[in-house]
């Protein structure tokens, strides 16, 4: 055979075998490429708080934000009026809560007046009848006759109105308010309109008008779209599913990835690892976050935000003399005037001293523009205090402090945590247990954070945190630990009833860390989100705070206490959506997603088996 031959029967062979060679099949989880191209277009990310919902295509630059309420028309004549409050709350009438009231405000007076100006000199003492007795002779000038503001018009009657139109619905049109999440939960409650049902459509009535009005995208299309939901650290893992559910199935999203606002947080502000504090207007929530992961052991949650400080500043401008003699807090419009005063006057700067002069205008629906004058003197100090020292707010008989407790389990997800934990055999049980005795002589359920290295087989080991670790025993074991664990969950029970300032909530945070070099983190930087501490000199009293309460051991360990109250010059009410945009563009985020399909087929095991966090 000549060399032609041979090359031609090797160009032969080399034919038959590219004809041979199959495409191969891609998987339909797999995203085809031209969907990455233009998937950040299409993911909309959603941040519902309990006061304003915020939202936005992940290409947007900030999102929009809506006050997160609704006005629904009543279905019958003469159908009693329900509206939830906004600044009011249960525990406020209690037998002793004006002397706790008393109580927590003679603390944040000693405290005022045991620091010093920064110039070394005392502070001005300043009483609120000397206030009280400027503000009592003032009357308000008419600026104009008319305010120019309307009630939102309802002659068309329509079903529902949402954010700015609710709140302005005139009180004796046939209207029921409702806000939908209440510290950071679903609303739900034992009135008019407080079902999980009722609560869930509210919710997809707010956030369908607000994509399909504000982002201007058509219900329909979402099919096309991604969606992206924040969730607080310490949540209702009925209420996520159900949202979930509600998101995919009934909104029509394609797919959903859940993840927690500490993070995202982290993520918005360029953080690798912080002590995140999330003051919002309801809840302030705590917690621990290192590369991407919140410490399980260490998330607390607050049960007072931005909505008690403006009471309390309502209360010390009443006993001031405060000269809008009309104002209720139980009026929405009337709190949507405290909520500017508190943001305009409040401080917490020791170094704003004596009697101030102020001003503000009234301007509402069929009415006069109205201008009053307003003498403050601590005041303004002393209201944003009292989220250090909460007693001053009042609340008695409420659950104040909140842990994340252990999943009590799901009929649609058998195959959860607990099934791996009875499942195992008495043999592997043991010898953990064994091991655990050499490595950490401390009784079960007081261990530390596991170790991220160990994370493989089972996905329920990452960041199981100490509630989990507890039904990692044998049953030899069970009897040993009964009693220590009786005395975590009294100890728990305890510490849940309490009302932690927030700067010791910030150190109990991070003594639940499980190293030393965590712990060094954490105190090295303190990042503050949400709209409740947007006061003047809130960085500096945080950090001399914090500096003044550190263990002793971690001062030497610490170099500097950094508290970031705005990242990168953001808003920091912003802060977690924006770390939500920046999620949808990290390569690590194909895995979370889930599909409507896989919703719908598997249920909540795809929260467990795609969330970024322990479910």
């Amino acid at each position: 055979m000549t060399q032609t031959d041979r090359d031609a029967e090797n160009g032969r062979d080399r034919e038959k075998e590219q004809r041979g060679v199959k495409r191969p099949i891609v998987p339909a989880a797999v995203p085809e490429p031209v969907q990455e191209q233009i998937q950040a277009n299409f993911i909309v990310v959603i941040h519902p708080g309990s006061r304003t919902l915020r939202l936005g295509r992940a290409t947007d630059t900030l999102p929009i934000s809506v006050p997160h309420v609704i006005a629904r028309r009543h279905r019958q004549p003469g159908q009693p009026r329900h509206q939830d409050p906004s600044l009011l709350r249960d525990g406020l009438n209690a037998a002793d809560s004006s002397e706790q009231r008393q109580n927590g405000m003679k603390m944040i007076d000693q405290v005022i007046w045991s620091r010093k100006m920064s110039n070394g000199v005392r502070r001005t003492p300043v009483s609120a009848e000397q206030a009280r007795l400027y503000n009592r002779q003032i009357r308000p000038a008419v600026l104009e006759p008319n305010s120019k503001v309307s009630w939102t018009n309802t002659t068309h009657q329509p079903q529902y109105l949402v954010g700015e139109e609710a709140l302005y619905v005139n009180p004796t049109d046939c209207y029921s308010i409702h806000w939908p999440v209440c510290r950071g939960h679903l609303n739900i409650h034992s009135g008019q309109g407080g079902s999980l049902t009722a609560t869930l459509v509210d919710l997809e009535t707010i956030w369908s008008h607000a994509i399909q009005k504000l982002l201007e995208i058509p219900l329909k299309d979402l099919k096309y779209y991604r969606c992206i939901l924040l969730i607080p650290d310490i949540y209702n893992r009925q209420h996520v599913k159900e949202i979930v559910n509600m998101l995919l199935v009934k909104m029509g999203f394609s797919a959903v990835i859940v993840h927690q606002e500490s993070v995202c947080a982290t993520f918005g502000s360029g953080l690798s690892s912080a002590c995140v504090v999330d003051v919002g207007d309801q809840k302030t929530s705590v917690c621990c976050v290192e590369d991407g992961v919140s410490h399980r052991s260490s998330r607390l949650c607050l049960a007072y935000g931005g909505a008690d400080v403006t009471r309390c500043f309502f209360w010390l401008m009443q006993r001031a003399g405060f000269p809008y003699r009309e104002c209720q807090l139980s009026n929405k419009l009337d709190s949507v005037l405290l909520h500017q005063l508190k943001e305009s006057f409040c401080h917490l700067d020791q170094d704003i001293s004596g009697l101030q002069d102020h001003e503000f205008r009234t301007r509402f629906p069929d009415s006069p523009v109205l201008l009053y004058q307003l003498r403050l003197g601590d005041e303004k100090l002393q209201a944003p205090m009292a989220l250090f020292y909460p007693a001053a707010f009042g609340i008695v008989g409420q659950k104040m402090t909140s842990l994340l407790h252990r999943s009590q389990g799901d009929a649609e997800d058998p195959h959860d945590e607990h099934f791996l934990l009875t499942t195992q055999s008495k043999q592997d049980q043991s010898s953990k247990a064994s091991a655990d005795r050499r490595s950490f002589p401390k009784p079960a359920g007081f261990e530390g954070e596991s170790d991220p290295s160990e994370k493989g087989n089972l996905a329920q080991d990452v960041d199981l945190g100490h509630s989990q670790a507890e039904g990692l025993i044998s049953g030899a074991e069970a009897e040993e630990t009964s009693s220590a664990l009786l005395f975590r969950k009294t100890a728990v029970t305890q510490f849940e009833g309490k009302a932690l300032g927030m700067d010791k909530a910030i150190l109990h945070s991070i003594d639940c860390c499980a190293s030393d070099e965590t712990k060094r983190k954490m105190y090295s930087c303190i990042l503050v989100v949400g709209g409740g501490l947007l006061f003047h000199g809130a960085q500096e009293f945080l950090q001399h705070r914090i500096l003044n309460k550190m263990p002793p051991s971690f001062r030497c360990l610490v170099e500097n206490v950094d508290v970031i109250t705005r990242p990168k010059d953001m808003d920091p009410r912003v802060t977690p959506w924006k770390g939500g945009a920046v999620l949808a563009c990290l390569d690590t985020t194909q895995e979370l997603w889930i599909h409507q399909r896989e919703w719908q087929r598997f249920g909540v095991r795809m929260l467990r088996e795609r969330a970024a966090f322990v479910w």
